[in-house]
């Protein structure tokens, strides 16, 4: 099976859209979601809607930090909690249905497809929101995944880059930088994690989206770079008028 793996969307109406496209191109027998649906881009609906219909066909669709945080923001009066992400969330919320808030509401924060683990944070306390961002983080959450799970391949999102650390003769985890479109070997009898990236806000200076596609017959990994229409993107989050313009500089820049 195909299995295509999509994190952080972020509100992002044309870069989901770029992948599920790519990723149905390529085969894609199965389609995963690992949660922040929502926060920073300006199509928060538009997005929950396509989830709450690939969720029909059976797709796997995981709860980020950002979708909880749209489902109960902070107050506007609770001068603590006052960030860009914060005031996104309240936007976010006010632009949903309630049947999208109570999609968002009722999402796993884990699933196990094919024999790998599937989590927005870390499989260590994933409720926590831990970023799988080095060696040791990414060895608790794969030790996590195989001591309440039995399964030794872990797939998380939330760190909006692609990585894969893998477990070779000893306990320690080695990090590799992949490159986007070569596929990798791994077999099962190897133990990984992959962070798969962010579909909706890359991070490494590079507008192009990201996404992962795990080929479980032959097992193989490939991660995935899509050319989208981010000035769409940006153009529409400053059109809505209500977030930052940081948002939106950060998909053009990729930063």
């Amino acid at each position: 099976m195909k299995i295509a793996l999509l994190s952080d969307i972020h509100a992002n109406r044309q870069a989901l859209d770029a992948c599920l496209a790519h990723a149905r191109g390529q085969g894609a027998q199965h389609i995963a979601l690992l949660g922040d649906l929502v926060g920073y881009g300006a199509d928060p609906r538009y997005v929950v809607q396509q989830a709450m219909a690939l969720a029909g066909q059976g797709a796997t669709v995981l709860c980020g930090n950002h979708d909880a945080l749209a489902v109960s923001p902070p107050a506007a009066a609770d001068k603590s909690a006052q960030t860009g992400a914060t005031h996104g969330a309240r936007w976010t919320h006010q632009q949903l249905a309630a049947d999208e808030l109570a999609f968002l509401a009722q999402r796993p924060l884990t699933a196990v497809e094919q024999g790998v683990m599937l989590v927005h944070a870390s499989a260590d306390a994933p409720e926590r929101w831990r970023y799988v961002d080095n060696e040791v983080v990414a060895r608790h959450c794969l030790d996590a995944a195989h001591h309440h799970h039995g399964v030794q391949h872990v797939f998380c999102g939330h760190v909006h880059h692609q990585t894969l650390y893998y477990r070779g003769t000893g306990r320690e985890l080695m990090r590799f930088s992949p490159t986007p479109g070569v596929p990798i070997p791994v077999p099962p009898r190897r133990a990984w994690v992959a962070t798969v990236g962010s579909a909706g806000q890359p991070r490494d200076g590079d507008p192009r989206a990201m996404y992962a596609l795990l080929d479980t017959e032959h097992w193989l990994l490939r991660f995935e770079r899509i050319p989208y229409d981010h000035a769409a993107a940006a153009a529409a989050i400053r059109a809505c008028g209500a977030l930052p313009e940081s948002f939106a500089h950060r998909l053009e820049t990729g930063r």
